[in-house]
């Protein structure tokens, strides 16, 4: 039974497909708006969302795939709607398979529903937006984005380009910084690996990258660079697969077969089935060599230095945000071996001092997305009659910028 004298919150993202990222995001959101609340949350697959909620909230599922008229229904009684963190507005990549413009067309449904019809005050909540690189998806960007009441965004490419199509958005960070690491792995205080040998290393792989054509030299060079740093120090991998169900072509079986490529070097497999899974086992690692944005933004949380191998613009941005630049290669386009292997090899001697460089970094985004969600908290409970607090072009408190980034540009006068 509904408790009708709660708000209630339709709440929408990418849930219920086994992607342990869109799963985090989910749980983030709701632990910071609260469980006194009603929520409506669309899922590709009810029973899996049903036990990853346990109870915990009041929540009505609606399946993604084949419940869209019952999601228009609970937007006519619903106060507010959010969308929640994610690559919301975007083109999809030829490797997914699927039209370029789908994912736009159905938000433009929503959003043009919910505004038009069930007259509801709209958000984007730290979301990422792009890639777009067509004349038509930026139409369609537009179209939405005109129509949102508020619009926080996760990095300063998502921000710029919210600029060129004349939306003022304001720049938070990741609303998974905004969680506690002891949080993150659920207990009192987060394990760190030891100093025994072999080097534990998380890897992760995402076959969905820009340039799909790049795949298999990218796979190539990154065998060899593995190969070479194994040669000079034992080595250990651990399969971290953010996403092992649901889709063709998923991490948990690109590792596999990754595996096979090194058969001498040790390849542990893991099939991590929540967040905290996937958090206690990048604690247990010395570092981590990541495409998927959450295992990064996981790892900086729990003090894991990365190598990041950028797969598309919001892993690049976040690289940037967390100021490892140095050691982030971009897979969608050839590269030689030591693009990967010097780097690789120069962080894996001086994992405390990319541990220490983390600190301030983590902590300048952990501000950004905490202040970002306590305000988006109060705007999602004040209830249908209340007009939102934070409006376009709302200045940002907090620049969620690399800290040593932030010191050069003072520096520099021009």
């Amino acid at each position: 039974m509904i408790d009708r004298s709660r708000p209630r919150v339709v709440f929408l993202g990418t849930h219920g497909q086994h992607n342990i990222g869109d799963e985090l995001l989910l749980e983030t959101f709701l632990h910071h708006f609260g469980d006194d609340l009603h929520y409506v949350v669309n899922t590709y697959d009810p029973a899996f969302t049903e036990d990853q909620l346990a109870g915990r909230y009041s929540v009505a599922l609606v399946d993604t795939a084949c419940d869209r008229a019952r999601l228009l229904r609970h937007l006519l009684g619903a106060d507010r709607l959010v969308f929640g963190g994610g690559s919301i507005v975007k083109e999809l990549y030829a490797s997914t398979g699927r039209n370029r413009y789908s994912t736009l067309l159905m938000i433009l449904a929503i959003v043009a529903f919910a505004r038009r019809v069930a007259r509801l005050p709209v958000a984007m909540f730290n979301i990422g937006v792009g890639p777009i690189t067509t004349r038509t998806g930026r139409w369609l960007a537009r179209l939405i984005l005109r129509q949102v009441d508020i619009v926080t965004v996760r990095d300063p490419g998502s921000q710029a380009l919210c600029a060129s199509l004349g939306i003022k958005a304001q720049l938070a960070a990741d609303a998974v910084f905004s969680v506690d690491p002891g949080w993150l792995i659920g207990e009192a205080a987060t394990a760190q690996a030891g100093s025994d040998s072999p080097l534990r290393i998380g890897l992760n792989l995402n076959r969905d990258i820009e340039n799909p054509d790049n795949w298999e030299h990218f796979i190539g060079q990154l065998t060899e660079a593995l190969r070479q740093l194994a040669a000079s120090r034992p080595i250990e991998l651990h399969a971290l697969p953010m996403q092992s169900r649901f889709k063709k072509h998923d991490d948990a079986q690109m590792l596999q077969e990754f595996a096979l490529r090194i058969p001498h070097i040790p390849f542990v497999h893991h099939r991590p089935a929540t967040y905290q899974d996937a958090a206690r086992l990048i604690a247990d690692c010395h570092l981590v060599v990541s495409e998927r944005l959450h295992a990064i933004v996981m790892a900086s949380l729990l003090g894991v230095p990365t190598f990041v191998l950028a797969y598309d613009t919001k892993v690049r941005e976040l690289a940037t945000m967390l100021d490892l630049d140095e050691y982030t290669v971009d897979i969608n386009r050839p590269f030689p071996v030591a693009a990967i292997e010097a780097p690789l090899r120069r962080l894996c001697e001086d994992l405390g001092g990319a541990r220490d460089r983390l600190v301030p970094n983590v902590a300048h985004l952990s501000r950004s997305s905490r202040q970002s969600l306590t305000e988006a908290r109060s705007w999602v409970r004040a209830g249908r009659a209340s007009r939102p607090e934070l409006r376009h072009g709302t200045p940002s408190p907090i620049n969620p910028q690399p800290v040593r980034a932030q010191a050069q540009t003072r520096k520099d006068p021009t």
